[in-house]
């Protein structure tokens, strides 16, 4: 059988392989040779030959002529051939025992390799996930480094906390002044309107005042001109007299 495997190129590119016969046709053929041992063209194949050895060593029992030596030669003759024929095949049992073998390890490997990829992927996608973790974990130390780095800026809490007191007595010394001002500032209201009171009390008492005072004035002015009157009559009188 005429057959070409496949050739890889220099460049790694595999060529697709060429067959004498048809892809499924040689397995048959090949069957057929390995079983008539005609895989070459030399001689007479050994299966004629056996085939052969066995016609002429049946012809000869037969026979009904005396012919032991004969048979007996004859059939040492076809054992050994058939000797001959079979250690060939077991050679062929024992390299496909062996195939077999090799393909039940290969078998085995193939799973071994295909256990190992799955389990590979699975570290892989383990590791993607440790990455994640350690890059979000990385965030948040790079984070917190800021965050020392800030505090590390600030003054001590001791400082702070005297700070914070010196701020809460004045906001305490504020809301007293508040307080302190909020009655002061109600109280002048208070003195305000009552300021306010008596300022009105007192403007109507005035008005009061000038309207008496007004009234006596003109009560005083009625009485001089009437004493006027009465006085330049007495005196026309007088001068008529």
């Amino acid at each position: 059988m005429l057959v070409k495997g496949r050739k890889v190129t220099s460049r790694g590119e595999a060529m697709t392989a060429h067959y004498a016969f048809g892809q499924y046709e040689d397995d048959p053929i090949i069957k057929h040779r390995l079983l008539t041992r005609t895989t070459t063209t030399r001689g007479e194949p050994p299966l004629k030959k056996l085939q052969k050895k066995f016609t002429s060593f049946a012809l000869e029992i037969e026979k009904d002529a005396e012919n032991y030596g004969d048979c007996e030669r004859l059939a040492k003759a076809f054992l050994q051939e058939l000797t001959t024929f079979e250690l060939p095949l077991l050679k062929s049992k024992a390299v496909v025992d062996a195939n077999l073998r090799e393909k039940e390890n290969f078998e085995e490997l193939k799973d071994d390799i295909n256990r190992q990829i799955l389990q590979a992927q699975d570290d892989i996608e383990d590791l993607k996930k440790q990455l994640e973790d350690s890059k979000i974990e990385r965030h948040h130390k790079e984070e917190c480094e800021t965050i020392r780095k800030l505090i590390a800026t600030q003054p001590p809490r001791s400082e702070t906390q005297k700070v914070i007191t010196e701020l809460e007595r004045e906001i305490a010394l504020l809301e007293a002044e508040n307080v302190a001002g909020s009655r002061t500032l109600e109280l002048r209201k208070k003195q305000f309107a009552l300021l306010l009171h008596v300022v009105d009390e007192l403007q109507n008492t005035i008005e009061e005042e000038q309207k008496s005072l007004m009234e006596e004035m003109r009560i005083a002015i009625d009485e001089h001109k009437n004493g006027m009157e009465d006085a330049g009559g007495s005196s026309e009188a007088m001068a008529v007299d």
